[in-house]
């Protein structure tokens, strides 16, 4: 049986609360005793950082993980297997020591907890940071899987977030300030040498938060547009790089908000009004390959010249490639995103649900949002899940603000 988000998150709640309650004072108990024997922990040289279910935080994490390397720890990452393809675009942390748990049974999920907590003692971690906003899955893994360092946040005299007595560092999550800030202040309370109650009484400026940028591999960034070239001509577009603007148009979003998707048929007039302000461009629309014919339903639905169904044309690995050779891309808020910010594409996304105020691209992306007085509506209160079945949020953004901002955008890629 496959699991689905809603059933995870039930999962968490109902399992992952009386299990923390449970645990937590046998892992008090045991820091206590690790404290009395050995001391203090030392500083951290072997952290790992868990999280498991958002392939675009993995990029904007980025920075953090930086940090910690510079200050001399080896890295190490916890994600689940489907998402693991998201930490090859910048390869921060090696290959070998990323560990995954696939998620896809409730079979496959226990047997790779529990492979994990063994080889997390196998590799002595020493310091976790917990990524997850107030998952009690994580806390779980953070406060079994033997590191006296152990660092995430916590709810304090807030309701509903309870996760037990997992931490030894508790930092307060800040709603108000951009969530690639909020995992650089983990970072500060793993290396701290003193308590603070709560993490982390710092300044974060902007440039801390600088991603870095691929390594685009000429050969293939040359495949893609092979490819690319040769879509167009079987279309009977005579496509030339550098001469005719390329467009990247990504509609879909993930299953884990599915409230973050501007309709299929916004995105089909976008199409439209796109190739009749630039009659010579190229438009890709784009997917993984289970989004073919979702893709195909925005392609159809425009009916225009010029426009491909460019959905599974390209691995997960060659995106930076594809970012790399186009000229402007508009999303929804998902990983795409995310992923084009360690590229120098332009990007233009619309939010709905959620905030570029915390979420939004760190590339060189214009956030398009209605500012409902109900959005953003998910948060780390409601473990990201709203109620709401009719998001007005996406659909007041209108054709003409995406085509004015993608106007914008496309004039500063050519200049």
């Amino acid at each position: 049986m496959s699991l689905s988000v809603d059933t995870m998150r039930t999962i968490d709640r109902w399992v992952g609360v009386p299990l923390c309650a449970l645990i937590s004072p046998f892992v008090m108990l045991i820091d206590w005793i690790q404290t009395a024997l050995k001391g203090k922990p030392r500083d951290p040289r072997k952290l790992l950082f868990i999280e498991l279910s958002e392939m675009g935080s993995a990029i904007i994490v980025d920075p953090a993980m930086r940090d910690a390397q510079a200050r001399g720890a080896e890295l190490f990452f916890l994600i689940f297997k489907s998402n693991q393809a998201s930490l090859t675009l910048l390869n921060t942390v090696k290959h070998e020591n990323i560990f995954t748990i696939d998620a896809s049974t409730v079979a496959s999920l226990v047997r790779d907890t529990l492979r994990f907590l063994l080889e997390a003692r196998r590799h002595k971690i020493d310091t976790v940071i917990d990524l997850e906003l107030f998952s009690r899955f994580t806390a779980l893994l953070t406060g079994l899987c033997g590191a006296r360092r152990r660092v995430g946040y916590d709810i304090f005299h807030g309701e509903g977030l309870w996760r037990g007595s997992m931490l030894t560092h508790k930092v307060h999550y800040n709603p108000h300030m951009h969530i690639a800030k909020n995992f650089i202040s983990l970072i500060h309370a793993a290396f701290a040498s003193r308590q603070e109650h709560p993490f982390s009484k710092i300044h974060i400026p902007d440039a801390s938060i600088r991603i870095a940028q691929a390594k685009i591999d000429p050969e293939i960034e040359q495949s893609v547009l092979a490819r690319i070239r040769q879509l167009a001509s079987d279309a009977g577009h005579s496509f030339r790089h550098g001469h005719h603007p390329l467009f990247l148009v990504n509609p879909n979003a993930s299953e884990l908000l599915v409230q973050r998707r501007w309709a299929p048929e916004s995105f089909s007039a976008l199409i439209i009004a796109l190739r009749e302000k630039w009659p010579d461009s190229l438009i890709l629309i784009t997917g993984s390959p289970a989004e073919h014919a979702y893709v195909e339903n925005v392609r159809v639905g425009a009916g225009v010249e010029g426009a491909l169904n460019f959905a599974g044309q390209v691995k997960f690995a060659e995106l930076p490639a594809l970012y790399t050779l186009a000229d402007v891309m508009v999303t929804n808020d998902s990983g795409p995103g995310h992923f084009s910010s360690v590229t120098g594409l332009h990007t233009v996304v619309l939010f709905g649900p959620e905030t570029p105020a915390l979420y939004g691209s760190l590339g060189k992306s214009i956030p398009i949002t209605a500012n409902l007085a109900c959005s953003p509506c998910v948060s780390a209160a409601n473990h990201r899940k709203t109620p709401c079945s009719d998001n007005v949020c996406m659909r007041a953004i209108t054709v003409e603000q995406v085509l004015d901002k993608m106007t914008v955008q496309y004039l500063a890629a050519r200049t």
